[in-house]
């Protein structure tokens, strides 16, 4: 008969169910197995491996196991330290933490995919979450402790996802968050050249980039942030603007010095020559740098009295030192106008001393218009011939007939404008006006022999034997319409004519082939 206490005991053993986690008492050590009492019908056996730290496994030593049941073929008791440990962490894991909560851990393998972290328990690192920056070098994460947040828990497979990457996106944050909040307007602070683009550079201030526009580099021109910063170069920066709610920091250097415009007006007086440096050549004008900081434009037209230039790179070069002359200062918009020419003696204020109306002078043809020719007198001092001016009796349509660039000829001075730099200038005016002797002896019915000079549309313009041009209309030519005129009519061809008549106001002069029966000779 069994005595109360074995009843008990037995009681005890039937109560031990297939995955429960119950105490044990250590019995013995015996080389690498522990053997462990759990008031069972065998004792259970343990690796001493299961033990993080082999000292543990100390006789009379009460531990945790879960127990998985019995091997009736062995008569073992199957238990597991490490699967109770697994299941107390599991368990305090969903008490204590959830999707979001920061748990310690270690990575200690790498597996496909990623890492496995020891947070009490395996957890599942995913190798785009180790980092804030793609690694190709995953071996180096082996053996890092860190804080790691859960982004995962599957309770049905009691797995967990967790991330380092997300830790150190929340430290960054809050290091960003307490560096910004130390940070003031008109601030100086020391900063490293992190990354430049064509725009400015990126200052690293410690936990926070400031941006540094090219605008806020210096009050002078540069055309590139490399050319005053490099990156690694330590510099002291003013902070000029703070955006807290984009976490954003607006730096300047040129901040730290005054504005040198605000004395432009006392240096920089109307009138005054001053010396400079080219810095930009545009279409219409060069940029001369006084002072870093200060640019004045001396436009195209102020470079020279005489010279007529089509691009400022004519004269100037980059980086030339030049002396100029302030023509105005407007310290509102910060423009200055700077004249080159006004260095010079403006030779158009000798012109009218030199050059007096009716007065013969010789010079070079220096371009052809459709409108004349200019006639250069001396250098840089050029006058116009109009087409007009150029014969009494000839009717001249494009001045290339009568002159060719190049050419030297004789000219009489007409009209000077020295305020406005225009000469008028004639060729015709050199001899006689011829008109009133050759059309004397003209009156309507006069024939006379003539040459086709040209065919329009509607006439035939002829010069006659005493020189002059006139004009058969093509209602003047028998048996002849518009259509024509070219295939019955050459060029060069000689005829006979009629006057028909003579307008003297207007210096033409109509003709007629009616009437006339003198045959056409080519």
């Amino acid at each position: 008969m069994k005595s109360q206490f074995e009843e008990l005991y037995e009681q005890t053993l039937h109560d031990i169910k297939e995955g429960e986690v119950i105490k044990g008492t250590i019995l013995d050590v015996r080389g690498r197995d522990v053997i462990v009492d759990i008031r069972y019908k065998a004792e259970g056996v343990l690796d001493i491996d299961e033990f993080s730290d082999p000292t543990e496994a100390q006789i009379g030593k009460e531990v945790n196991v879960l127990f998985e049941g019995f091997n009736d073929d062995e008569g073992v008791v199957m238990v597991s330290k490490r699967k109770a440990d697994r299941q107390r962490t599991w368990n305090d894991l969903l008490s204590n933490a959830q999707e979001g909560s920061l748990v310690d851990g270690k990575i200690f393998k790498k597996v496909r995919g990623g890492f496995m972290v020891d947070i009490g328990m395996e957890a599942f690192l995913p190798a785009s979450l180790v980092d804030l920056k793609p690694t190709r070098n995953l071996d180096q994460f082996i053996g890092v402790a860190s804080k790691f947040v859960i982004v995962k828990i599957n309770h049905k497979r009691k797995n967990v996802v967790v991330s380092r990457k997300d830790y150190l996106e929340k430290q960054r944050e809050s290091a960003r968050a307490t560096k910004l909040e130390s940070l003031a307007v008109n601030d100086v602070v020391k900063g490293r050249v992190k990354n430049i683009t064509d725009f400015g550079a990126f200052i690293d201030l410690g936990d926070l980039d400031g941006l540094l526009h090219i605008t806020d580099m210096s009050w002078g021109r540069i055309s590139h942030p490399s050319e005053l910063l490099k990156i690694g170069d330590e510099v002291d920066v003013m902070v000029i603007a703070i955006d807290n709610e984009r976490e954003k920091v607006s730096l300047g250097l040129k901040q730290k010095s005054s504005d040198p415009w605000l004395k432009a007006e006392d240096k920089y007086s109307v009138g005054h020559q001053v010396s400079g440096k080219v810095v930009n050549l545009l279409p219409y004008g060069a940029f001369v740098e006084l002072e870093p900081g200060v640019e004045g434009l001396v436009h195209i037209s102020e470079l020279s009295w005489t010279k007529r230039v089509s691009h400022p790179s004519e004269l100037l070069q980059t980086g030339d030192q030049v002396d100029v002359v302030i023509l105005n200062l407007d310290k509102s918009a910060k423009k200055i106008s700077l004249g080159m020419k006004q260095i010079q003696d403006n030779p158009w204020k000798q012109v009218e001393q030199k050059y007096q109306v009716g007065s013969r002078v010789k010079g070079i043809v220096r371009n052809l218009t459709d409108y004349g020719a200019f006639i250069e007198i001396e250098p840089g001092i050029d006058g116009l011939v109009h087409i007009s001016d150029m014969s009494w009796i000839h009717k001249i349509t494009k001045p290339s007939e009568v002159l060719k660039k190049g050419d030297e000829v004789e000219v009489m001075v007409l009209s000077i404008d020295a305020s406005e730099q225009k000469i008028s200038l004639g060729v015709k005016q050199l001899s006689e006006d011829p008109w009133e002797n050759l059309t004397k002896e003209l009156y309507a019915g006069t024939q006379m022999q003539g040459k086709i000079t040209r065919i329009v549309n509607f006439g035939l313009f002829v010069q006659l034997e005493n020189g002059l041009e006139g004009l058969i209309h093509v209602s003047e030519i028998p048996e002849t319409n518009a259509v024509d005129l070219e295939s019955q009519y050459q060029a060069g061809n000689d005829l006979t004519v009629s006057v028909l008549s003579i307008d003297h106001e207007a210096r033409k002069i109509a003709l007629t082939l009616k009437g006339v029966s003198a045959p056409v000779s080519g």
